[in-house]
């Protein structure tokens, strides 16, 4: 199974400029699956790397036509089972964000009551729509010696998502300090904002070949 994934330069603004980030200041995991996944969201000073990943992986023509209409249902169902969670349609796919508030107590990667059930209601709408690529990444939005915690947080969502069934094998994991802020960290506001947990939803190989055939399946 093989996933590629094209970043086209100057991506709106989400990539307005590329610089790369040493292993101190950004941390991937690769679920097996997925591996090609990374060259799309690796690098990038932009806003959110979920959100330049999204756009890069975007197909166009008629293919990206109906995989967008797919996700439009997925998007749907992942609102109607989470009301509290922010959820967008981009470019082919979805971004989801969680404000960390929601999930974890402070200076904590262990999930509230209610984020387990949060997360497995958005579990059983993965696995009904599995020929997708799920990106997690964890953003603490202050300090950089707080990376450990972003690490831990997005593998945490990771972890317990895979525990509902979803496959590891879709999964691409990444954590951030402060170098990938959503707003500027120049408030209070903003700073909660960018303590945050997001996903992104984008089409796998599988998928393209169905929509560049014609025909999605589900």
């Amino acid at each position: 199974m093989k996933y590629i994934l094209f970043v086209p330069v100057g991506l709106l603004i989400i990539f307005s400029s590329c610089k790369s980030l040493n292993n101190t200041q950004k941390g991937t995991a690769v679920g097996v699956g997925a591996g090609a996944a990374a060259g799309a969201i690796i690098g990038g000073g932009g806003k959110s790397s979920v959100i330049g990943a999204l756009i890069g992986a975007a197909v166009g023509g008629s293919a990206g036509y109906l995989i967008g209409n797919h996700m439009d249902k997925q998007a749907k169902e992942i609102k109607q089972a989470v009301p509290d969670a922010q959820v967008e349609r981009v470019g082919e796919g979805i971004n989801m964000t969680f404000n960390s508030g929601l999930l974890f107590t402070i200076n904590s990667s262990e999930l509230s009551d209610s984020a387990r059930y949060n997360l497995s209601r958005v579990a059983t709408v993965f696995n009904n729509y599995p020929e997708t690529i799920i990106l997690v990444e964890g953003n603490t939005g202050t300090v950089q010696y707080n990376i450990d915690l972003s690490k831990h947080r997005a593998t945490t969502v990771s972890d317990y998502l895979i525990s509902k069934g979803v496959a590891r094998s879709r999964f691409v994991i990444k954590w951030y300090g402060m170098d990938q802020p959503k707003y500027p960290n120049d408030t209070d506001a903003n700073r909660k904002l960018n303590r945050r947990v997001e996903v992104g939803v984008m089409a796998n190989s599988e998928l393209k070949q169905q929509a560049e055939n014609g025909k999605i399946s589900n």
